[in-house]
């Protein structure tokens, strides 16, 4: 192959699938040693890649580390500890009509080649973390990073193909031109993480094929506080999780929901939990990263006079800094609550209580994540039971997606698919019925 010239789209594909169709990738002695060697990748070259996602998104050491190289690594070490147990093929009764002889099970098949796109706030987690698990279910896989966070992108396509086995893993760097190139063959399974509006291209694309697909996409997920709740302890752990990659995460808390006296009391408790975790100058914190770009920036922008500055509302575009906001008095039909936040602005929407909680929450999409604050076992029953969303946290955001034995996905315009674990295997495999009746 010239090195000169780009490798187009329907010849790589071609290449990977003349290695599936070779039976090497199927083995669980491949497919381990490359979940080994990417492991190795992550371990050798984690500073490097913390390089890139501080030139990316700002992002501190600590952060890269743990949001997204040793969140992989721990990915990693979970399926290779359970991937034997996983892949074995699993007995189905037999009618009885059928004789005593017969016998059926299920096995895992793995479908083929896989595409995954991923998006640029989480740029090494999310690539890795879905191709770790297309190559644990014994897939060829194509990957590609974001064009938006060009120094990650570049470093994954400078190391993938040095630890991992070229004729069954291809990266692909580009924008839109190269995406749309990828899209127009034939894959097996497409996963996607990013917005609803290039889910929709991208699953029209996939439809031209019949391939399936995992949609990640992402919501406004709401935050329900209730009156019973430790407010110091519920404002810590929504600064935790709002403003963790200044705002950037697809599971945020996008919004708060609770009652007017609960509101006013909950305002100084978020002030004081922000200056604990980024000091009374988060633009100073080293902890505290930036936006990812100017056009992110400007529309982040637009959304500040949505409600009454309780603290942040501020930035500098010049180094895309945007202070960590918090809006009080916010109207329901406010421009911040008619679009995915994905920046590090918290707006306080007010209810009477639970019951238009719930009804406000099922009058809108169908979010990625919803989070509940309470000491009552009826009020989680309640929202457990009478809404719908990709996952629920009781007490504590994000953390769901750090299970691994958790399934992580959408529902509705959220998305579809799930994937972590063995769930992963799940969604890059066939599961194919055998049934067997002696000849004799």
């Amino acid at each position: 192959m010239n090195d000169r010239t780009p490798e187009q789209p329907a010849d790589i594909v071609a290449r990977l699938r003349a290695t599936f169709r070779s039976g090497r990738t199927k083995t669980l002695a491949w497919r381990t040693t490359q979940l080994r060697r990417l492991r190795e990748l992550l371990t050798t070259h984690g500073a490097e890649l913390a390089e890139a996602l501080h030139a990316d998104l700002g992002k501190s050491s600590t952060e890269a580390f743990r949001t997204e190289i040793d969140f992989t690594v721990r990915e990693i070490d979970h399926t290779l500890d359970h991937l034997d147990e996983w892949l074995r093929p699993e007995s189905a009764p037999v009618p009885a009509h059928l004789g005593v002889d017969a016998t059926a099970w299920t096995r895992y098949d793995p479908l083929g080649v896989v595409l995954v796109i991923a998006p640029w706030n989480y740029p090494v987690q999310l690539l890795l973390t879905p191709m770790l698990g297309a190559l644990a279910a014994g897939n060829a896989v194509v990957v590609k990073p974001s064009e938006l966070a060009p120094a990650t992108s570049a470093a994954l396509a400078r190391l993938l193909p040095r630890y991992l086995d070229t004729d069954a893993v291809a990266v692909v760097e580009g924008a839109v031109p190269e995406t749309t190139a990828l899209l127009a063959e034939r894959f097996d399974h497409i996963f996607y993480t990013g917005n609803g509006a290039v889910g929709r291209i991208v699953m029209r694309a996939a439809a031209e094929h019949l391939t399936p697909v995992a949609l990640e996409l992402g919501g406004k997920s709401p935050a329900f506080v209730d009156r019973d709740a430790d407010l110091s302890v519920v404002a810590d752990r929504l600064a935790r999780g709002k403003f963790l990659n200044a705002g950037q995460t697809c599971v945020a808390p996008d919004y708060v929901l609770t009652d007017p006296e609960t509101a006013r009391a909950l305002e100084p408790q978020l002030a004081r939990a922000v200056e604990a975790l980024f000091g009374a100058d988060p633009q100073r914190s080293g902890e505290y990263g930036r936006i990812v770009n100017e056009r992110h920036f400007d529309r982040l922008g637009s959304l500040l006079d949505s409600g009454r500055t309780v603290i942040g509302g501020t930035g500098d575009r010049a180094t895309k800094y945007l202070a960590p906001t918090v809006l009080a008095d916010v109207d329901p039909e406010a421009r911040v609550m008619q679009e995915e936040i994905f920046g590090p602005i918290l707006p306080i929407v007010t209810v009477t209580g639970l019951d238009e909680a719930i009804d406000f929450i099922n009058d809108r999409d169908k979010p990625l994540a919803l989070y509940v604050f309470t000491e009552s076992d009826t009020t989680r029953e309640r929202i457990a039971e009478e809404t719908s969303s990709g996952g629920l946290g009781l007490g504590l955001p994000l953390a769901h997606l750090t299970v691994s034995d958790l399934p992580f996905g959408g529902v509705g315009e959220s998305g579809m698919g799930r994937y972590h674990g063995r769930y992963s295997i799940e969604t890059f495999s066939h599961r194919k019925a055998v049934l067997e009746k002696p000849l004799g």
